[in-house]
């Protein structure tokens, strides 16, 4: 019980290290806003300045612009929405269906996406809880208010931003470390013929697809604070080369999956144990794929992952070569073609074209994937 305890405190630590920046990025542009609202509209307690200052920063993680703009017009959109029409119908329970519905309904008409759709019916709500009638028909201060808090994010992140390689990394690391454990695994089952154990494998490759979307969405925000602050211009390089990764690791994380579904028909609880360079194979993919991850992280040689890559995909082909049963096993075969496309994708993963990665591949095993 200690134990556990002390390892949710040290991850707890270590969480709060990496997101320590984030908030302070928001405390700060809370703060701003405030302070800006005060100065320029003359507003003894602004609501909305600093509202929009903290949706727009801790809700916008990818493609940061964009979705600061769209939520900031949300806010501003939302607060107009529900001042003009609680100034005529008032406030009720019934209004607040109302209000969230109509705000909504135009922002899905106006085209807004799903934050800014959300975030229309938040600030209808929020105008709710704290109308007071305007003296004006039209609310502008509110308007501006809401305006200057997301206009605040923006500037916050710029002056202020977070670590993008970093933010990257920890996207990256569990996922390439959870594809190696599953490859690992997959080898494992296969020595042991445990079907039971090449199934808990695949349904773990199929859980590492959700990492793919955080990653490439990590990939986005890097690469636009990257190009937009200039304390972090220096790492745009860095963030270009994951960005040009980041399909083929897609590719490799479905190629995870495949082999381990492959590797179902294969095991046979009562059969012996595969040749143990099927297994090593399996391994060795294991290895590029930490390669690849070294080599991302570092923006170092690639040699070594396409080296690896290249050797598994071998070690594969001449298991076909030298046993004329298991040449003969479609199962088998199956599995050698998934390693020899995994190779393919790992080797892409370093920025070699597809057409290089199936000459080289060809030169070492004699046979082509596609």
């Amino acid at each position: 019980m200690v134990g556990v305890v002390r390892h949710r405190l040290r991850s707890g630590v270590l969480r709060l290290r990496s997101g320590w920046l984030p908030i302070l990025q928001t405390a700060v542009a809370a703060c701003v806003a405030w302070f800006l609202a005060v100065l320029l509209l003359g507003i003894d307690r602004p609501t909305f300045a600093p509202i929009a200052a903290v949706i727009a920063l801790g809700l916008a993680v990818g493609e940061r612009t964009r979705r600061a703009v769209e939520l900031t017009l949300a806010v501003a959109f939302g607060v107009v929405l529900a001042d003009l029409l609680l100034s005529v119908v008032g406030v009720g329970a019934l209004q607040a269906g109302v209000f969230v519905v109509l705000a909504m309904a135009v922002a899905v008409f106006l085209g807004g996406g799903d934050l800014g759709v959300k975030e229309a019916a938040i600030s209808a709500m929020i105008m709710m809880f704290t109308f007071t009638p305007s003296a004006v028909g039209f609310p502008v201060e509110r308007f501006l208010e809401a305006l200057i808090g997301g206009a605040t994010a923006l500037l916050v992140n710029a002056l202020l931003p977070v670590d993008p390689e970093r933010l990257v990394e920890n996207a990256a690391y569990p996922l390439f470390e959870e594809s190696a454990a599953v490859l690992e695994e997959v080898a494992s089952a296969l020595e042991s013929g445990d079907a039971g154990r090449a199934q808990q494998a695949y349904v773990k490759a199929r859980e590492i697809d959700a990492r793919v979307a955080g990653l490439k969405e990590a990939v986005a925000a890097g690469r636009e604070t990257a190009r937009l602050a200039p304390p972090r211009r220096r790492s745009l390089g860095h963030m270009d080369l994951y960005a040009a990764a980041a399909d083929q690791i897609d590719l490799t994380v479905r190629d995870v999956r495949a082999l381990a579904r492959a590797a179902l028909s294969v095991v046979q609880p009562e059969s012996p144990a595969p040749d143990p360079l099927l297994t090593a194979a399996i391994r060795g993919l294991a290895r590029a794929t930490e390669a690849l991850a070294d080599y991302l992280q570092t923006s170092g040689d690639p040699e070594e992952t396409r080296r690896l890559a290249l050797e598994a995909a071998r070690m594969a082909s001449t298991l076909l070569e030298e046993h004329e049963d298991l040449a003969r096993n479609l199962g088998v075969n199956a599995l050698v073609d998934q390693i020899h496309s995994s190779a393919v994708d790992l080797i892409g993963g370093t920025g070699m074209d597809r057409a290089a990665a199936l000459r080289a591949l060809q030169e070492a095993t004699g046979r082509a994937s596609w």
